[in-house]
This record gives C-alpha cells, structure tokens and sequence, in this order.
C-alpha cells in the first residue's frame, strides 16, 4: 500500500533534478513548494543561475527563542534520462531510482513530518540547496547566514548505514591550479615559449608533498592543457580534491596552495577554490545536541547512535562555525551517487515520526546547547 510519503517521494523521483540544470530542477522546486504550502510553510527563493535555493518558514507556535534549522538539498548526480535505465521502484522494503537515498527521501520525510505535527514548537527554517553535490558553491553564504540565527541545526543527508547520526564531517576542498605560460613553435622556436603543461606537472608535484605527514587526502581529479602537439602549451590546469581530518592541517595545506609560484620565467601559476566545506570536528567534551536527539528518539522506541563521517555536507560550514549540528536524519538505506541507490520504506517511517517529535520536542532545551 502507497502510504503519503512514499507518493511525494515517487513524484520527487520521477521529476530528475540534476546540479546545473535549472530548467530541472525548477520544475522539481514548483512541486516541493507546492507541497511545503500544503504542509503549513511560507516559501521563498534565493535565486542563482543554476538553480534557485528555497527557504520554508513555518512560525513558532507557543515556543519563543531561536528557530531549528533543517538543512537538505534537492540536486541530485544524476543526469536527466537516467531513469530510463535506473526506474523508480518498490519490492518490499526497498525503494529504488535516482536520488531517492540522497536525499529526496528526506525532503519527503520532513514534509510529512510537519503536516503531522500538533502541538507547540519553535519556528522551523528549512533552507533546500540546489548545488549540495558540487559543495555548494553559491549556497554557502545563505547557509551561514541562516546557521547564526538558529537554536539548532538538523541535516536531512543520509545516515551512517544502520540510521546513525552523524556528529562531524572532514573538511572538502576543491581546488585548481591554473598555469599561463607562452605559445611558441615547439621544434622552430621552442625557447620562446613557456610550456604551461610542464610547469603544471612540476607544480602537481610540489602539491604531492603538501600533505606528507598529516591525514590529509588530496587527490588530482582533473588536468587540461594545450592544443597541438607542434605547439608549447600556454594553458593547463588541474583540479584537486582535498580532504581534512584537522582544521590546522587545512589550515596549512590551503596556505601553501595559495602560496605556489611558477617555477619558470614569464609562467604563470594561480590557485583558487571551486568549493570549500570547512573541517567540523566533533567537540571532544561530548555532543549535547546528538544526545538530546538520542533522548527525544528514546521517547518514540528508538535508539540512535552517533559519530563523525568521512563525506563532506552543508553541515561541514554549521559545526565549523560552532553551531550545534546534528546530520544524517534522512531515512536510512545506501547506495548514494550508486547505481544501486535504496532507501527504506520502514526507514521512511521511522524518519518521519523521528522528525516529528523532533519539532516539538527538541527545545527548548535546559541549559541550553
């Protein structure tokens, strides 16, 4: 039997949202509005170029103070057209299509969660990114911005495989080197040029140690360069992928990158961020926003664990910045950015009447976070 959420999330599938693509993920953004209206939200957007970020309000009701935050994004890895070959589908418990696990089961789960809730709560503020999955470059801002003024903040990403939450996430950088060099007939006059590619490759090579002796990940994911083979190259760059367990080693790994200089005359070399997620380490005196989670979820028979994640969020920038943030409540399944992608039909259940007593229960809380 197809239960309320489990039809959102059938049309939130069927209506392809991939990153860049604002023709799409417009049309999906009509419906989710649609669909928070019904559940009690005013609706607004920030709009980009490639594709709007929507801000749900839902006013306080009889519980003052600062608002809950949830956090969640509606842009998928997907391609327009993959579900012809990856089609929406339910056997048992297990949905499948593109995105359902990251992360439009949560967006479903939160909605009906809201449409259920009766009784006092504080006012939620729910911002629903359009670039998430290319470390939202033109969301960071408004997710800052929205993070100060709240009394919490509850990512909708995937859980740890099991529904665990997650309590800090390593830092994610994406990074590119970018070399000018000179043009010039590479067998008549090749000493008049400067060769962008070779300078490219040395300078890859300095990257290499920048993260020698430190739990740092830097990964080269892309290099372009040049034209002709009979021509010295006078444009290349590389793009990196950097990972940080620790903010001083980001800290440092950054600075030398922004520090890097041509080795050759009239070379060229610059660095600049395409995306930057800060590190956000878990607080080693203990989590009192994941234990609180922990003790609502309790209330309804459920239990919850908690613990930091490799992969990089909009909630990277919250627990950076010191706010208290929790993430990982979207239903559990797995798959993410995977042909397989699954999310659970219980798992959707037991989001939802998660989220439930969430909103009401959550604050205020004694003592404060």
């Amino acid at each position: 039997m197809t239960t309320p959420v489990i039809a959102a999330l059938h049309r939130y599938t069927r209506a392809e949202s991939p990153t860049g693509d604002p023709r799409a993920l417009a049309a999906l953004a009509e419906t989710l509005e649609s669909d928070a209206t019904e559940a009690g939200f005013s609706t607004a957007r920030e709009p980009h170029p490639t594709g709007d970020h929507l801000i749900w309000t839902l006013p306080a009701r009889d519980v003052p103070g600062e608002p809950i935050l949830f956090l969640t994004h509606y842009d998928t890895v997907w391609p327009v057209g993959t579900l012809g070959a990856m089609p929406w589908s339910v056997d048992g418990d297990v949905i499948r299509g593109p995105g359902v696990y990251d992360t439009k089961a949560g967006i479903a789960a939160l909605l009906a969660a809201v449409a259920a809730v009766d009784g006092p709560h504080p006012e939620l503020r729910v911002v629903v990114v359009a670039d998430e999955e290319i470390g939202s470059p033109t969301a960071t801002g408004l997710v800052e911005a929205e993070a100060r003024r709240a009394a919490a903040v509850l990512g909708l990403e995937p859980p740890h495989p099991g529904g665990d939450l997650k309590t800090g996430r390593r830092g994610s950088t994406r990074a590119r080197i970018e070399v000018t060099g000179v043009e010039a007939h590479a067998a008549l006059d090749p000493e008049a040029g400067a060769n962008a590619i070779d300078e490219l490759v040395d300078q890859l090579l300095r990257v290499r140690e920048l993260g020698a002796g430190r739990p740092v990940l830097i990964n080269t994911g892309t290099i372009t360069g040049g034209g002709r083979t009979n021509v010295v190259a006078g444009q290349a760059y590389a793009d990196l992928g950097l990972r940080f367990a620790d903010p001083e080693d980001e800290r440092a790994v950054l600075g030398e990158l922004a520090a890097l200089r041509a080795i050759r005359d009239r070379a060229t070399v610059y660095t600049r961020l395409l995306s930057h997620r800060p590190t956000w380490r878990p607080d080693p005196a203990g989590d009192p926003l994941a234990a609180r989670v922990a003790a609502v979820a309790a209330t309804i028979g459920q239990s919850l664990g908690g613990r930091p994640a490799d992969g990089a969020a909009d909630t990277n920038t919250t627990g950076a910045l010191g706010r208290p943030t929790v993430d990982g409540l979207a239903p559990r399944g797995g798959g993410a950015h995977a042909r397989g992608e699954w999310v659970s039909v219980a798992g959707i259940a037991e989001r939802t009447a998660l989220l439930q007593v969430l909103i009401t229960g959550l604050l205020p809380i004694t003592g404060g976070l």
